[in-house]
């Protein structure tokens, strides 16, 4: 799971995060912080904004009146009262800045009004958000992807010149090669991951079926993988030929190389979700902007810490990286 041991990994790539004794196994680093880590977070003020398409977006506030603002952004079937979540926005919160996370399309506990929902991809969606949060007059904003959202981030840097007052970006368990990342949640030791996502997904598209006519359930008893999903609903929705179609043209290892903005991309070596594509070592080597780090340890969105008030190493790395650029 994870970069083989075998993947030469040069020295400068390594970051050093060493995680707690008793998770002494990459499943236990990724399911603890999921399930059980809690963290208690001053009430987001909620925003509803709306997308040229009529539709709508769910944007969750901390605001102290900084000129200076982080935007995260989820992961697959999350949203913004994840754990991680809020563990990253409450470190930077308590540094002074002002926090926007937000809601992709259906994951605000409302569904969304199109046909559409959300995916890896949909970078006009968070142009929608970043537009809407400097039009308020911040002076700098970092953006903070975890998962999916780490891949919408980098994708959303790479495919043209970004506003300026955008100053860095940090991502964390990032599939950037999404067709093999698939192929890799579908190994027999993650199914516990592909069945909750799958279940979750079906779910959505249920909902969705009874607000709209124009969604077809029909395939959903037949889909046991999410590349069946991809192929059945999330390419179709989303104007792609087929999943590989999708997984192709929305990859963030594409788009990478054409990153103009100080970024950093942690991926753990051992994390279950992560292909070895998803650790373009040689082509981030020598980039001047992007800095890719792969810990030995860490999973899929864990890098658990204690005996730090409940901070994580993510979160303390992320500071670290925004602040280098402030």
């Amino acid at each position: 799971m994870g970069l083989s041991q075998s993947s030469a990994i040069p020295v400068t790539a390594i970051a050093h995060y060493q995680r707690p004794a008793l998770f002494f196994h990459p499943h236990i680093e990724t399911i603890y912080p999921a399930l059980l880590r809690s963290v208690v977070l001053t009430p987001y003020q909620r925003e509803r904004i709306y997308t040229p398409d009529d539709d709508f977006l769910d944007l969750d506030w901390l605001k102290q009146g900084a000129r200076k603002l982080i935007i995260i952004s989820h992961g697959l079937e999350g949203n913004t009262q994840r754990a991680y979540i809020k563990g990253m926005a409450k470190i930077f919160y308590q540094q002074g800045y002002d926090i926007l996370a937000w809601n992709y399309r259906g994951c605000s506990e409302e569904m969304n009004r199109q046909q559409r929902f959300y995916h890896s991809g949909a970078t006009d969606d968070l142009e929608v958000v970043v537009q809407h949060a400097l039009a308020q007059g911040y002076q700098q904003v970092s953006l903070i992807g975890f998962s999916l959202g780490g891949n919408l981030t980098l994708k959303y840097l790479g495919e043209s010149q970004r506003d300026a007052r955008i100053r860095s970006c940090v991502v964390f368990s990032v599939p950037m090669h999404l067709q093999s990342s698939c192929e890799q949640i579908a190994l027999p030791a993650n199914q516990l991951y592909a069945r909750r996502f799958l279940k979750t997904l079906k779910e959505k598209v249920r909902a969705k079926a009874s607000l709209r006519t124009d969604i077809d359930t029909s395939p959903l008893d037949s889909i046991n993988s999410l590349q069946a999903f991809d192929d059945a609903y999330t390419s179709v929705l989303h104007g792609y030929r087929n999943a590989i179609d999708y997984y192709t043209q929305c990859s963030s290892v594409h788009f990478a190389e054409s990153i103009q903005v100080p970024t950093l991309i942690v991926n753990a070596q051992n994390d279950p979700f992560l292909s070895d594509a998803c650790y373009p070592v040689e082509r981030m080597m020598h980039h001047p902007k992007v800095r890719l780090e792969i810990p030995a340890q860490g999973g899929h969105v864990g890098f658990t810490a204690f005996g730090k008030k409940g901070v994580f190493w993510s979160e303390e790395r992320a500071l670290h990286f925004v602040r280098q650029h402030d």
